[in-house]
């Protein structure tokens, strides 16, 4: 990803007759994660369409939750990545998990972008990214400030996913953010969900919404295993040629529930069965000292990478190894690393119920599924791709295939432009 520092004062003119949307999130590269991704890889998309696209952010610290050096003390408030014109608005950041820094966290950033925002230009469209959903607030302030039309991209139904994992217990919070849902909803123009099953949940609760599925995908020619060249991962990792590979690379979080893969590992007697865990999360302290009580000789922790470096990465490993808990909110949940990893021709062991399972195990046929939460099923699963490793490539043909047909990030852009233009 070439960045270039953007110093040049704002042109407040808008184009004739040219589309502008302005993306407002919370997270935007140089961070890695799969909202950063997504939204960045939609701009670019959607500029090369001839839609008149900039960012509204904050300075990056996720998942560290520190502001990254070049950024501190506001240093760059303006860049352009990737031809994309990115501004950058203040956040309090903290490492602390309490609930007070955490709402200051999201707050600071809804005050400041919103000062920030009302400085720009007026757009024909503002995309709001949702979670956090206390971001709305910014949004429909801006929306009106600008005469915008407010699209709502809800990636994960928040408050909802937050009350079933436990995360958050305070009614009256709770009662607060669902009204802000509702309200966010009510004043959009467009709402749009990662998934279906995130589509069809707003669509029940709030029929009159005018909604859009604009699903998560995959860059083919990034993620393409014909071009990419191997670059030594196993080697600088201590892997053989002859183990097998299951490998997890993304936030390591409530969510994922990857305590299930430990427990998995522990039963697990194939010495040629290596599993990695690469990533950062809040969830990470405690795997590692999961890890050290069980005694685990298998399972490997590794840090976050670039997204650059992530095909090289894939191209290195067997299996793509996705888990979730067993949640019903997670019943429409396609995790985006999922498209990664299939378009680099990389079977699927699959804990995701509902969506991700219809799409990827049924229909693709491109890996095994197991239970979520259940690590006697992952082990059987395991060992069943171990003692079959013909199977891997099988599977691995019929991913990309499936991936390029239904999830082709050029495709998805192409479909959402056709909307704005309506």
């Amino acid at each position: 990803m070439k960045q270039v520092e953007f110093l040049k004062p704002s042109d407040n003119r808008t184009v004739k007759n040219k589309i502008s949307l302005l993306i407002l999130t919370q997270y935007y590269p140089p961070e890695i994660g799969a909202p950063q991704n997504r939204l960045h890889e939609l701009a670019v998309r959607m500029k090369a369409k001839g839609i008149d696209v900039e960012v509204l952010t904050a300075m990056p610290n996720y998942p560290k939750m520190e502001i990254e050096e070049r950024y501190k003390n506001g240093q760059i408030k303006e860049e352009i990545i990737d031809g994309i014109q990115v501004y950058r608005s203040s956040i309090f950041v903290s490492k602390s998990k309490k609930i007070i820094p955490r709402l200051l966290n999201y707050f600071s950033f809804v005050w400041s972008s919103y000062w920030r925002g009302r400085k720009l230009k007026n757009y024909d469209y503002i995309m709001v990214e949702s979670p956090p959903l206390f971001i709305g607030y910014s949004a429909m302030r801006l929306a009106k400030k600008k005469k915008a039309k407010l699209i709502f991209n809800v990636s994960d139904l928040w408050p909802e996913s937050a009350e079933k994992m436990g995360i958050v217990t305070n009614k009256l919070m709770l009662n607060f953010a669902y009204n802000l849902e509702a309200k966010c909803y009510r004043e959009s123009t467009l709402v749009t969900g990662q998934t279906m099953g995130i589509v069809d949940s707003i669509q029940n609760r709030f029929p009159k919404t005018k909604l859009h599925w604009l699903p998560n995908g995959v860059d083919l020619d990034f993620y393409d295993p014909e071009k990419i060249q191997a670059n030594g991962f196993r080697e600088r990792n201590g892997f053989a040629n002859e183990d097998i590979v299951f490998f997890y690379g993304g936030i390591i979080g409530h969510a994922q529930g990857l305590q299930v893969v430990l427990h998995a590992a522990k039963s697990i007697e194939n010495p040629r069965v290596k599993i990695i865990l690469q990533g950062a999360g809040p969830e990470l302290d405690g795997l590692l000292k999961l890890n050290k009580e069980l005694g685990l000789t298998n399972v490997f922790f590794l840090p976050p990478v670039q997204k650059t470096e992530m095909p090289s990465i894939l191209k290195e490993v067997d299996v793509a190894l996705i888990p979730l808990r067993k949640l019903d909110i997670f019943q429409g949940a396609i995790p985006s690393k999922i498209c990664e990893a299939l378009s680099m021709k990389k079977a699927l062991l699959l804990g995701v119920e509902g969506e991700a399972k219809h799409h990827f195990i049924d229909k693709a046929n491109a890996g095994l599924f197991f239970e979520p939460e259940n690590s006697e099923d992952l082990a059987l699963k395991i060992n069943e791709i171990a003692t079959k490793p013909e199977s891997i490539a099988e599977m691995g043909e019929n991913a990309r295939n499936y991936v390029r047909e239904h999830f082709n990030r050029d495709i998805i852009a192409e479909d959402f432009l056709k909307v704005l233009k309506q």
